[in-house]
């Protein structure tokens, strides 16, 4: 018989995970502001783009993602860790640089602000007291890419995607980054989309790249105080994260979780 596990009863977890839901909210709540000035919707953005852009968009995200891993890391042994909001002020200068010179500009910009989201992610991840360079740390890492972007709906069910216990070799992590890919191509497709016009693409860009970077420091933050939270509270991990979807869902005014 499948173990019946007890509800999550302890106040200061429940209080942890009413924070992470708060976190969540606050991450999804700046793509709004990118949809107001860019106009349009998300699907509309994807359509603006060309189509030999947009057929090779996941082959270019999944090169990105590979690079960012590698250099990101190698980074951890040269610079320090460095705050959220210089992390964000970094990728927003960066999407600026990039939408100045529209959409050539936006692509070679492109892998270099998905390095800076991944080195915050580490960053974030050491902040949680878990090694960045641990397995545990580099799935968790792909799964805060796999989360939807700033200009989707994301209602915390992507929270479990991509569940497997591997040991991440260099074969494993193409695979890993495989899945990813096709999602996190479409949100960075939108973010190319409005960059796309020279010069006023740089205001676009900076904009857009301030987003994506709060939005992927708040995932980063709720994965990682899970994380933290199965460890210090000792509850199943399972439960926990049914409960944050919970929560997310009352934030979001679908309902309200017990206490």
């Amino acid at each position: 018989m499948a173990e019946i596990l007890e509800p999550v009863r302890d106040r200061a977890t429940l209080a942890t995970l009413d924070a992470l839901a708060l976190r969540h909210r606050a991450a999804s709540g700046v793509g709004m502001q990118i949809l107001a000035y860019v106009g349009g919707s998300a699907e509309s953005l994807l359509g603006k783009l060309p189509t030999p852009v947009r057929g090779g968009l996941e082959e270019a995200t999944a090169r990105a993602l590979e690079m960012a891993f590698g250099a990101a890391e190698r980074s951890r042994g040269v610079v320090d860790d460095r705050p959220d909001w210089m992390n964000r002020a970094l990728a927003t200068a960066m999407g600026a640089a990039g939408g100045f010179g529209g959409l050539p500009g936006a692509l070679a910009e492109l892998p270099l602000t998905v390095t800076v989201l991944m080195r915050a992610i580490q960053g974030i991840a050491a902040e949680y007291g878990f090694d960045p360079a641990s397995d545990e740390a580099r799935l968790e890492v792909l799964r805060v890419f796999a989360s939807a972007g700033p200009l989707e709906q994301d209602d915390g069910t992507d929270m479990a995607f991509m569940t497997a216990r591997v040991t991440i070799t260099g074969a494993s992590l193409h695979g890993l980054i495989s899945k990813v890919a096709p999602k996190l191509a479409t949100v960075l497709g939108q973010k190319l989309a409005a960059q796309a016009a020279p010069v006023l693409g740089a205001v676009a860009g900076a904009a857009v790249n301030y987003a994506f970077t709060g939005y992927y420091q708040e995932i980063a933050h709720v994965h990682f105080g899970l994380k933290r939270l199965v460890q210090d509270s000792g509850a199943d991990e399972g439960l926990l994260r049914e409960e944050l979807r919970a929560r997310i869902e009352a934030v979001s005014g679908r309902q309200r979780p017990a206490k």
